[in-house]
């Protein structure tokens, strides 16, 4: 004879919600894991694996079309890269400084030896060019006066190097420690409905990858671009003090280069925050098919799940070819003004030696200091690249660490002197934060007496775990109340409660 249930029963709301056909799907789904059930049908992914083995690869470079012409990347951005709050170079930095905190005195003797040695090296070609021609016009007290300068530069800005990179290298150990710290600290305190929306490889990817990306931040970018800078600088003002005239051709091609870099900037930034969100989702895929297998293989759905990993696989490769030509393109014009400048300079002294208005030891000077000031401007461009590179690619990084943390760890409840263990659940509706169009629960009442022995029977993805969860407080009910010994259990003490809880999982793996 058929059982009545009523409609708020759990035992209803399988059957009453879902078809069949779902019936593996519910719980996958709240993890953002696609069931093979829910695949696209006009789709045969195990034919496209079949053709996809080794030596039957495609072509890449027009494999990915998108409005707006080849270099455009809107049409591969995801909702998250458009309305994510966008990290400056300025944010970025105080914040890594704020996380090496008291060790910040490492970082000021790095960069004072580095300040030291960038001053050593730039006084070496105008101490080697006098030392040259003294030795060449047989002035032997100022060749070995030269000589000795030379060797005092040399053993200064060998000792200075070695303590710059050294005190570097040790700074960016304490940032990438302090940083995975402060990371995984953000998100062991999130709500569990974070989990639902974020998944575990994507967060892994953060905590690896994005983490130990920003380690060159430091002891490389900002780094060589200040000792670029210096040096330079020093440059410049040695051209100055020879002749401002031969001076404005060497500056006209760094003013070039500048403006060149500064487009190329912007698209390497944005292209290096799509290839770390599109490896994170590449690593996700992965991470859920290999962990999943039994189940993959059961379903028959290694080609699907291939799929989906070349797809992601697909929109790295086609940022990843776009950033290479971009930076093809930007070597090309460093390499053809660099070049120019050589050339330039060598026909500026030459013309000034042969009207009798420099010497060639000055000349010498010009274009020693020319070389110096158009490698450092290189430099400091392409570390700036790198730079704006690394933060672009780690701005997730520090959204998530900004993320508050649930209102359950701050905040204090009441502790029962004795707990009796009386549950209520009065009419709670629920629904998964990832689901909010399918309702788990639906005005359920539910009354479960101190001692008594309860078995809770269900479907699959009836709310028999949704019940648990609740009672942890893992979620919010959506309406209604529960009561543990009469009192909200909003209102008590959390984790005071989950001490006095003994909990098992469907799958529970153990901690050591």
């Amino acid at each position: 004879m058929p059982i009545s249930l009523p409609s708020h029963s759990i035992l209803n709301l399988k059957t009453r919600l879902h078809p069949p056909l779902y019936l593996t799907t519910l719980k996958r789904h709240r993890f953002d894991f696609p069931s093979p059930l829910l695949s696209p049908p006009n789709r045969n992914y195990n034919a496209e694996f079949r053709q996809l083995l080794p030596g039957k690869h495609c072509g890449h470079l027009g494999a990915v079309q998108t409005r707006g012409g080849w270099w455009s990347l809107r049409g591969v951005e995801g909702s998250e890269s458009s309305s994510a709050k966008h990290v400056t170079v300025w944010i970025a930095l105080k914040r890594m400084w704020r996380l090496i905190g008291d060790d910040n005195w490492i970082v000021f003797l790095a960069f004072g030896a580095m300040s030291i040695a960038a001053v050593s090296e730039i006084s070496l070609p105008r101490i080697l060019t006098a030392s040259v021609f003294s030795a060449s016009n047989g002035e032997s007290a100022a060749f070995f006066r030269s000589s000795r300068m030379l060797i005092l530069l040399f053993i200064v800005s060998g000792i200075c190097s070695g303590v710059r990179s050294g005190c570097f290298a040790i700074a960016n150990t304490i940032l990438v420690k302090r940083l995975r710290q402060s990371l995984y600290a953000a998100l062991v305190f999130q709500d569990i409905s974070f989990f639902d929306t974020e998944t575990v490889g994507n967060l892994t990817s953060r905590l690896g990858s994005d983490c130990q990306r920003l380690s060159h931040v430091i002891g490389n970018d900002i780094h060589l671009i200040i000792r670029n800078v210096i040096q330079g600088t020093g440059a410049l003002i040695n051209l100055l003090t020879l002749s401002w005239a031969l001076t404005l051709p060497t500056l006209i091609v760094c003013s070039i280069l500048a403006v060149i870099f500064s487009i190329y900037v912007r698209y390497q930034k944005r292209a290096a925050k799509l290839m770390q969100d599109f490896n994170a989702c590449a690593n996700n895929v992965a991470q859920e098919t290999l962990s999943l297998m039994r189940t993959v293989r059961a379903y028959g759905t290694e080609g699907e799940e291939f799929g989906r990993y070349k797809w992601w696989l697909d929109k790295l490769a086609f940022i990843s070819i776009r950033e290479s030509a971009a930076y093809g393109l930007w070597s090309m014009s460093f390499l053809t003004l660099y070049r120019l400048t050589q050339v330039l300079a060598v026909l500026l002294g030459g013309i000034c030696i042969m009207n009798s208005h420099a010497s060639p030891e000055q000349i010498t000077k010009y274009i020693l200091y020319c070389e110096w000031l158009i490698y450092a401007t290189w430099r400091v461009v392409d570390n700036s690249s790198s730079l704006m590179q690394s933060i672009g690619a780690c701005e997730k990084v520090f959204q998530l660490m900004d993320l508050l943390p649930a209102e359950q760890f701050h905040s204090e409840g009441v502790k029962l002197q004795t707990l009796m263990g009386n549950i209520q659940f009065v009419n709670v509706s629920f629904h998964y934060p990832s689901r909010i169009t399918v309702p788990t629960l639906d005005r359920l009442n539910l009354s479960i007496q101190a001692n008594e022995v309860v078995a809770i029977v269900g479907l699959s993805g009836s709310g028999k775990s949704t019940l648990v969860n609740l009672m942890l407080r893992l979620y919010q009910p959506v309406t209604g109340q529960i009561y543990v010994d009469g009192i909200p259990l909003e209102e008590l003490d959390i984790r005071w409660l989950r001490e006095n809880i003994g909990f098992v999982g469907q799958s529970g793996p153990g901690f050591v």
